[in-house]
């Protein structure tokens, strides 16, 4: 498990890479943020998503 400061590693290199350019850069920092947002990303995919829903609800946090 990350902690909540920390994108998971399992979401992949693209996908961190698009989230960290797009300046989504913890967990935290992506609260609320809706997941369709994050789809329209190059380099994020339904696995990323998943991989992130879970990651935010371990620490009590969520996509909007």
């Amino acid at each position: 498990m990350s902690a909540p400061g920390e994108l998971p590693r399992e979401i992949g290199r693209p996908a961190t890479a698009a989230l960290t350019e797009a300046g989504y850069t913890t967990l935290r920092s992506l609260d609320g943020v809706p997941a369709r947002d994050l789809l329209a990303m190059h380099g994020v995919g339904p696995k990323a998503v998943a991989v992130l829903r879970t990651a935010l609800a371990d620490h009590g946090l969520s996509l909007g």
